[in-house]
């Protein structure tokens, strides 16, 4: 795979200004000017309209710095502070040198990966995998939350005209939950069991229900996320504190247990369960990004053939997948937006609520532009 265009980060625009909530550390979120970025050859600058808020960006927020870079970055040369906002739509603003396939207007999302294109990974195709990869909004090359950003071209996706930006704006984590279904031996007639019903969670069963699965059974504890999971169309609803998972799951599929596993919750209890509910040579697809390390018994696995595999963020072609199949009714996440507020008011109202208030959350989308 050809390297993510030559490209570097954006330089002023002079002596022009833009607002930008930007991380610094933990707990430390400021709501800041910065220079307008100026767009280069192969590039575009956008003003974003509407960006959610990410459970890694809460995170970084809470104790990071993780993800984002304390020395610079292999690929940006970036380190915090950083503008943060990876989930987002916006619509092109202006062009550079040899970019004949946007105009101004275009309505676009940000698939946010940055990948070398060069390692043995990306050569194979495989960019989320890339051995020095990072992402928009968490690594450099700016963020969504800000009035302005410049991308390179590969990063752009168009929305069709029934697709509103706002909704957009759940491509990226929507494309995550396709990602792991894709990646997963999940095949028609397959019963299902998803750990958790938080974004990722109600990601999957979007997924899930666009191929048709008729099985899926959702293990969560809040009240507000079990009537979510079953909005976007679980056909069952356990509560660990409450309901035997394992048990629950062989009643329901044939006395052997679900197919397939999509931990979607990284907890120790989940994964304990979810080895004991999948059945003989069925598969535990984790999603999660765990907090502390997991332990396996591997004797677990051994005696019924059982298999346990990973996935991370998407590869090119899930964005399109998931703009299509929004486009065409088969998901309709919209109703995942429960919260919508303004650029500044980002950390009392977006962060604040979902760390204080997240089981009565799924996506809390800030208005940059709204895309006017």
């Amino acid at each position: 795979m050809a390297p993510q265009e030559t490209y570097s980060a954006p330089v002023s625009g002079g002596n022009r200004t833009m607002k930008a909530v930007r991380f610094h550390g933990e707990l430390d979120l400021r709501y800041e000017d910065l220079a307008i970025p100026k767009v280069g050859k192969g590039q575009v600058k956008l003003r974003p309209a509407w960006v959610g808020i990410c459970g890694t960006d809460l995170h970084e927020y809470l104790d990071g710095p993780n993800i984002c870079p304390t020395t610079p970055h292999p690929i940006t040369g970036e380190k915090v502070p950083l503008t943060l906002g990876h989930e987002f739509s916006g619509v092109i603003e202006e062009v550079g040198e040899g970019v004949d396939d946007y105009k101004p207007g275009d309505r676009v999302v940000v698939q946010p990966i940055i990948y070398d294109g060069t390692c043995g990974a990306c050569l194979e195709g495989l960019i989320n995998c890339c051995y020095s990869n990072g992402f928009i909004g968490l690594s450099g090359w700016g963020g969504g939350l800000a009035e302005h950003i410049v991308v390179p071209t590969s990063t752009l996706y168009r929305l069709p005209d029934n697709v509103p930006l706002d909704v957009g704006a759940l491509v990226e984590p929507l494309s995550v939950g396709w990602h792991a279904v894709k990646v997963s031996p999940f095949k028609s007639g397959d019963s299902v069991l998803i750990l958790g019903g938080g974004p990722i969670g109600l990601a999957v069963i979007q997924a899930l229900k666009a191929r048709g699965c008729e099985k899926i059974i959702v293990s969560e504890v809040s009240p507000r996320r079990k009537e979510f999971a079953k909005s976007f169309g679980a056909h069952y609803v356990l509560d660990p504190t409450k309901d035997d998972i394992v048990t629950g799951c062989k009643e329901l599929c044939e006395k052997q247990g679900v197919h397939v596993v999509f931990d979607c919750a990284g907890v120790q209890a989940g994964l304990d369960q979810a080895i004991h509910a999948v059945r003989a040579r069925g598969t535990i697809v984790n999603v999660a990004i765990w907090a502390k390390p997991a332990v396996i018994n591997p004797n677990d696995l051994v005696f019924k053939e059982r298999h346990y595999t990973a996935v991370a963020t998407f590869v090119k072609g899930d964005f399109q997948d998931v703009i299509d199949a929004i486009s065409a009714g088969k998901m309709n996440p919209k109703s995942m937006i429960t919260k919508k507020i303004k650029l500044n008011e980002v950390e009392e109202k977006g962060f604040k609520t979902l760390i204080n208030d997240k089981d009565n959350q799924v996506k809390v989308l800030v208005e940059v532009s709204g895309g006017l």
